[in-house]
């Protein structure tokens, strides 16, 4: 891929990032679990697993974020850290979004070809939460489309090196 390429897709995800951690970050931060449960009763032991898993999606985030402004700003542009930085991101953000660790949300691959909201929750939640997970899929949606190329040939190119 083209140093012209790889440079917009990092100036894209840096963009998509930081929209998403921005929202991630304000339900955290104005969100508690017992304004969970007023808004809609449920499990206390799921909505605590499931605000871990949005910090941690928030932390990675930001990592990414800043990963993204540091390649960015390195003259000359580093075409191999900018492919390293966008393959880390393409793992710690966007497969954490659709297959997080603790299995407390997951993506309906078949809502996907419909049009609709492919992530559902595994219990019922507050529609405040619906509407974040939501809000931010489209972003992590597109961050996958342009990615995931680096699925496979970052790794191909890493073992090739060896």
């Amino acid at each position: 891929m083209g140093n012209t390429v790889v440079l917009n897709q990092t100036k894209q995800v840096e963009q998509l990032l930081s929209r998403i951690v921005e929202q991630i970050t304000r339900y955290l931060n104005e969100t508690t679990i017992e304004q969970m449960q007023a808004e809609c009763a449920g499990d206390r032991h799921y909505y605590e697993g499931v605000l871990a898993d949005l910090r941690r999606l928030a932390v990675y985030g930001e990592e990414g974020v800043d990963a993204c402004h540091i390649v960015l700003q390195e003259e000359p542009f580093r075409k191999a850290a900018a492919e390293q930085a966008l393959y880390k991101i393409y793992h710690s953000c966007v497969a954490e979004f659709f297959t997080p660790k603790r299995d407390l949300w997951y993506e309906d691959s078949r809502s996907a070809y419909t049009g609709r909201h492919s992530i559902k929750l595994r219990q019922p939640a507050p529609p405040s939460l619906q509407q974040l997970l939501h809000a931010i899929e489209a972003d992590f949606q597109t961050m996958r489309e342009e990615l995931e190329f680096y699925e496979t040939d970052y790794r191909t190119k890493m073992i090739q090196s060896q």
